[in-house]
């Protein structure tokens, strides 16, 4: 099946960039390479690029899709939590410019087998890298009811999360929950029909906090920015597209303590906590696809960009 993904903001992240036609710019979730392929047309022969994917079917699209610009290209199997250690292991201790676009590709969405789809019947699965242990099918079987609550609740924000649960449970007891399909109907069969009418499918919440859980999407998010924004040079930009309110309120978050690291109680007349600066957010609030792309890309809806430009004293 042919990768296909349409790029997100790509304008908008390309042009806050800032690129320059000698540095090196990672892209930590390459996808289908559609914002690489961006910034590598702005490189010059000195530019580098260094994409970053766990999934394989993204590394097989991406290596396709920027041959014709493969000496000033590097791309590496992993996750973005580990950037900075692998970007040591190839010699890279500083770079110009950081993407992340942390969407789930179409391709991800619309290959049925990879069970990321409610709209499809698939075994339940939602591995972004398939090499991990942990799929849904284990989240959905095996969690205890006040589990399955919590993720349910937490990071998919869905009011009917115990109800939920519980109607997982009364069904895994007759049998295993083994396909997108079973799973999308007992999430239907336990919200109330008149609250179904509105807001979209009502199995999407759910499998947005399952596939969250699968993949420990905010914990690594949370636990990489600090790292990522140490490496950027003097003038470096950070651009990260989210696509929900839990991502964006911790990338926020992360930009605004970066600004303003200091912990100082408020009437203390000069700072001695001796915290430093890391830079500043360039986005007070988060650019918004146009109305266009929306219209064009409904998948772009909800999602954010938020920029961070990296000032070293």
């Amino acid at each position: 099946m042919e990768f296909n993904h349409k790029s997100v903001l790509l304008e908008e992240t390309i042009e806050n960039l800032n690129i320059r036609p000698d540095g090196i710019y990672v892209d930590g979730t390459l996808g289908g390479a559609g914002h690489s392929l961006e910034i590598c047309r702005r490189l010059s022969d000195k530019g580098r690029l260094i994409g970053i994917d766990q999934d394989a079917d993204a590394i097989a699209a991406s290596t396709e899709r920027l041959k014709e610009y493969k000496d000033r290209v590097t791309i590496l199997r992993g996750n973005y939590r580990d950037m900075v250690s692998m970007l040591a292991e190839i010699g890279v201790t500083s770079v110009d410019g950081i993407l992340l676009d942390l969407g789930v590709s179409s391709h991800q969405f619309d290959d049925a087998s990879r069970g990321f789809s409610y709209r499809e019947d698939a075994p339940l699965d939602m591995r972004m890298d398939t090499r991990r242990s942990l799929s849904a099918y284990e989240v959905v079987n095996t969690y205890s009811k006040e589990q399955l609550a919590r993720v349910i609740r937490t990071y998919g924000e869905e009011k009917f999360a115990e109800n939920i649960a519980k109607h997982i449970c009364l069904e895994r007891a007759k049998k295993p929950v083994e396909t997108t399909g079973e799973l999308a109907e007992i999430i239907k069969a336990s919200i109330p029909a008149k609250m179904r009418a509105t807001g979209g499918h009502p199995a999407k919440r759910t499998f947005q906090a399952i596939r969250i859980e699968v993949n420990g999407e905010l914990e690594v998010l949370e636990d990489s920015l600090d790292g990522m924004i140490d490496i950027l040079n003097d003038g470096g930009r950070f651009c990260i597209i989210t696509f929900h309110s839990l991502e964006d309120r911790i990338v926020k978050n992360n930009f605004r303590k970066n600004e303003n690291p200091c912990i100082c109680p408020p009437q203390f007349p000069v700072c001695v906590c001796g915290r430093k600066s890391k830079g500043a957010a360039v986005t007070r609030k988060p650019i918004a696809p146009s109305i266009e792309e929306q219209e064009a890309n409904p998948r772009s809806k909800s999602s954010k960009l938020r920029v961070f430009e990296r000032k070293i004293q």
